[in-house]
């Protein structure tokens, strides 16, 4: 039975491997985190800057209530593994503050790349710079890399004051955010009428919409693209339950769905980062194994494509 969380089909998905044989378990998997060194890191760049960022990263909803000895491993080990990219936002729980408490003590604020929003309630210019600064703190940084207006919350307001911060340095980068196919032509209105760093959008093989108009517009527009909701919440997962990989998915160097799903998404021309999100360390570690090695071409894309659409639920 597939739970609401997409953990047991997550689980099976790892230990049933590659179609040709090959057993590999979630405790296997721990091998690549002894030597992630030795695999090509997979980075693409930010449009608007040329930086540099790995393809996967790391989202917090859902996750990050409080801080806990597992929470703790998963951040440490995230930068260890590759990753750079966590993205927050104050209406997730605690994910601010559990993840500024955990940076600061280990002392590494210079290893993560941190993404942030900012929202409603109240439109008043006071309301969003409270907030900006309430994201300071619990972050503890003068500095947040990346700030995003979350789901167009009152993007009228907000836009003008996070590019104020930008420019006196507080920002390194500026986007917008939408997790809703019924904010889609808002969102592309906005990316056509406003210069942003960065958008995130929801997008995962099984709901491919976003690649019909907003990845394109992102591209023409010289906007970086993070990914949320890769798994769309285990739902991805429903139709690969007890299936094995194909055979020829070990030209990817994946050995679980959820890697090759990942590799999938990072592979579009749009897209720069994935942030799946997980506060497990054998997920971590998975979903790490996709940042990588080599991604697909856009023939291998269709493939994966045709394969994961002839399957049966």
């Amino acid at each position: 039975m597939i739970r609401p969380s997409g953990e047991i089909s997550r689980r099976d998905a790892i230990r049933v491997g590659l179609g040709v044989g090959l057993a590999i378990t979630i405790d296997r998997l721990d091998l690549f985190a002894a030597s992630p060194q030795q695999a090509t890191l997979i980075e693409k760049a930010i449009p608007s800057s040329g930086e540099k960022i790995p393809v996967i990263g790391m989202g917090t909803a859902r996750y990050f209530d409080a801080v806990t000895p597992e929470l703790r491993e998963v951040i440490k080990r995230f930068p260890e593994l590759g990753g750079k990219v966590i993205d927050m936002a104050p209406s997730y729980g605690s994910a601010e503050s559990v993840v500024g408490d955990i940076i600061a003590e280990l002392n590494a604020r210079p290893r993560y790349f941190l993404a942030t929003k900012v929202t409603g309630p109240g439109s008043d210019r006071e309301s969003g710079a409270r907030q900006l600064e309430e994201s300071m703190r619990r972050l503890h940084t003068d500095k947040i890399d990346l700030m995003q207006i979350h789901n167009l919350i009152g993007v009228d307001q907000r836009l003008p004051l996070i590019r104020e911060w930008k420019q006196a340095g507080r920002f390194r980068y500026i986007g917008a955010t939408t997790s809703f196919a019924r904010q889609y032509d808002a969102f592309e209105k906005l990316m056509r009428e406003q210069t942003l760093d960065f958008i995130q959008i929801d997008y995962s093989i099984d709901a491919r919409a976003v690649e019909q108009r907003i990845l394109p517009l992102a591209a023409d527009r010289g906007m970086a693209v993070l990914v949320n909701s890769p798994f769309r919440r285990g739902r991805t997962f429903e139709r690969v339950q007890g299936k094995l990989l194909p055979a020829w998915a070990a030209e990817l160097e994946v050995t679980t769905w959820a890697q090759l799903f990942l590799k999938y998404l990072a592979a579009h021309p749009s897209v720069t980062c994935v942030i799946p999100g997980t506060e497990r360390v054998q997920f971590l570690v998975d979903n790490m194994v996709a940042t990588h090695g080599r991604l697909p071409d856009a023939e291998l894309r269709k493939r994966i494509e045709r394969y994961y659409d002839g399957l049966t639920a």
